[in-house]
């Protein structure tokens, strides 16, 4: 929750009246600020690259500890306000308060008298003129804001007092704003640790009846038969592979941009096993252990080595299993097995995982309760993300109005 003392009501309550907006002048934006180049091969100097630049905050995240870079760079002082021109919509905009020498990506503003370079970071940092930038990019792979065109934009000028009162105004409430999102995204995180905190001491018990299984007794584990990708169709069957199955096992629906015909399809379930109902499918590269449960009426292909295929042997809930695999029981075998550098899970180690596996009905009753949790975890972490939305929304608009004249 923002305290009284950052809302927008207060603060107009408790801030000196704001001068009319007819006392602005609007000004070209290369007229108020230049860019100073100060270009060459710069040492004992801290270094801010594109990467120490946290978006949409301006937050410097890197070391004042001295650099020195083999390629030209651009020498900055506490004077400046650096813009990173590459990607515009990252919205890189910073205020150093040291000197330094930073990437060519970032150029080096420096305000006249008559400007605030604070107030020139909040305008950056504005929506509207983050659009505006961004639509001077130039390069599909590698957008850059042409800077020419950029320092020709209109720019609001108010006295130079009343940018230090909007300044002081934004300032308090910005610094509300992040405390209420860093308690918000703690306790967003806190509703998922919990969660996964449940998950884990359901399948960690070691009680009566609960017996540790390989997975290769449980299951008839496999893959499928290989499609190569010159077999592919226009449309047809879907063909999916792991990034498909993350999406359907999250959203229940995919879309897929590959196919392969009926006719391959239908040969292909007269000599192999089609997935069907009740099958478990496990992603086995890259993202390792999402599950998606086959329904009725599924009809797709998958790619081989990609997923691998559980099919049970005897009666087992298939969403105790994908909750297992969700589990840090399974992640620490999987860590084991495959390596920490490795993100592929064959077959053969798959049936090598062990479980400990209640009776058909206990696991039934486990599913119930995880999924009761879950409910509850995703109602509030849904609230906690509806108010970090709010109070993003509330940076946007107090933005607005600052640069509308109406703080």
């Amino acid at each position: 929750m923002i305290s009284l003392s950052t809302h927008p009501a207060f603060l107009r309550a408790s801030a000196p009246p704001r001068e009319k907006k007819s006392s602005w002048q609007t000004m070209r934006l290369g007229d108020v600020c230049a860019v100073d180049k100060c270009q060459g091969v710069h040492k004992k100097l801290p270094y801010v690259g594109l990467e120490n630049i946290e978006s949409q905050t301006g937050q410097f995240t890197g070391s004042k500890d001295p650099v020195n870079v083999k390629s030209s760079t651009f020498k900055f002082s506490a004077e400046h306000v650096l813009y990173g021109r590459l990607r515009p919509y990252l919205n890189k905009v910073m205020l150093p308060d040291f000197e330094g020498h930073c990437s060519t990506e970032i150029f080096p503003l420096k305000p006249c008298r008559e400007l605030s370079r604070e107030f020139l970071q909040y305008w950056f940092l504005m929506d509207a003129t983050v659009e505006q930038i961004d639509a001077t990019s130039t390069g599909a792979r590698m957008p850059r804001a042409n800077m020419s065109e950029v320092l020709d934009f209109e720019f609001p000028l108010p006295p130079l007092g009343e940018q230090r009162r909007i300044v002081e105004i934004l300032d308090r409430a910005f610094a509300g704003i992040a405390t209420a999102q860093a308690n918000a995204e703690k306790n967003r995180q806190n509703a998922h640790a919990l969660f996964q905190s449940h998950i884990h001491a359901v399948f960690s018990q070691r009680g009566k009846g609960w017996v540790a299984r390989r997975l290769g007794d449980v299951f008839d584990i496999g893959s499928s038969k290989r499609i190569l990708e010159t077999e592919w169709t226009p449309a047809g069957v879907p063909f999916y592979g792991g990034k498909e199955i993350v999406k359907l096992a999250k959203y229940g629906t995919v879309l897929s941009n590959a196919f392969i015909s009926e006719e391959k399809y239908h040969d292909y379930a007269t000599k192999y096993d089609m997935p069907r109902k009740g099958d478990i499918l496990i992603t086995a590269r890259g993202t390792i252990g999402v599950g998606y449960v086959v329904k009725e009426g599924d009809k797709f292909y998958y790619k081989d080595g990609n997923i691998i295929s559980m099919r049970a042997k005897t009666p087992t809930n298939p969403h105790f299993m994908l909750y297992a695999f969700a589990s840090n029981v399974m992640a620490d075998q999987l860590g084991r097995l495959t390596g920490t550098t490795v993100t592929h899970l064959p077959i053969e180690k798959a049936k090598e995982l062990i479980l400990r596996m209640p009776d058909f009905l206990v696991q039934a009753t486990a599913v119930e309760g995880i999924q009761n949790v879950e409910a509850e975890t995703q109602r509030l972490a849904g609230i906690y993300e509806r108010k970090l939305a709010g109070l993003a929304a509330l940076k946007k608009s107090l933005l607005h109005r600052a640069f509308a004249g109406e703080l």
